[in-house]
């Protein structure tokens, strides 16, 4: 079938241990698996080389950020790792510079990606619920929905060449959780995505 580097975002707080995230990872592993895939698994709270974590994605077909959302992103040590990979990925392995050269700077910004035809998609738990998004009355998100919230984020799997497979959320799972359903639903979006 294909390769699949899951990538757990999850930074452990007291507050906030990970339990849902790593249940996650474990369902989109299992998932996977099951379906014939080769799967490997990142976390941000194991120790991890740069330079390898970009050979992972040059081996996968496609990537899963799986995060938590905090403060409107995925949380620091995820990013911090999405600077030092990516940043190391610049030698060619995942982009060959921003795609304009010294010669022609008219040259579209951003087109210097080299994983065209490998895909990615977050995985993202909100406490946030899902009546937040995509309505124009809501007061903190005025009617934009979690891909308008995360557009930076998809730019940097675009800025690779990246293609998106639809976003899967888990919304309310702080005050009003429903766990064994995102679980099913879950495992039915990557049945869909991944056949």
């Amino acid at each position: 079938m294909s390769n699949v580097l899951i990538i757990n975002g999850h930074e452990y707080y007291s507050f906030s241990e990970g339990k849902l995230n790593a249940s996650l990872v474990d369902v989109a592993r299992d998932t996977l698996t099951a379906m014939g895939h080769q799967v490997q698994v990142s976390t941000m709270r194991e120790e991890y080389d740069p330079g390898a974590e970009v050979d992972k994605h040059v081996w996968a077909d496609s990537v899963i950020v799986q995060s938590p959302v905090n403060w409107m992103g995925v949380p620091w040590s995820c990013k911090k790792y999405m600077d030092l990979v990516y940043t190391t990925g610049l030698d060619g392995r995942l982009c060959t510079g921003d795609g304009r050269t010294r010669s022609d700077a008219s040259k579209q910004y951003g087109t210097g990606g080299v994983l065209q035809g490998r895909k990615y998609m977050f995985s993202l738990t909100f406490n946030a619920p899902r009546e937040a998004f995509d309505d124009a009355g809501q007061y903190l998100f005025q009617g934009r929905g979690v891909d308008d919230l995360f557009w930076p984020m998809h730019m940097n799997f675009r800025f690779f060449g990246m293609t998106p497979i639809d976003t899967f959320v888990c919304y309310d799972v702080v005050k009003n959780p429903r766990i064994e359903e995102d679980f099913s639903r879950y495992k039915t979006h990557l049945e869909q995505h991944f056949a």
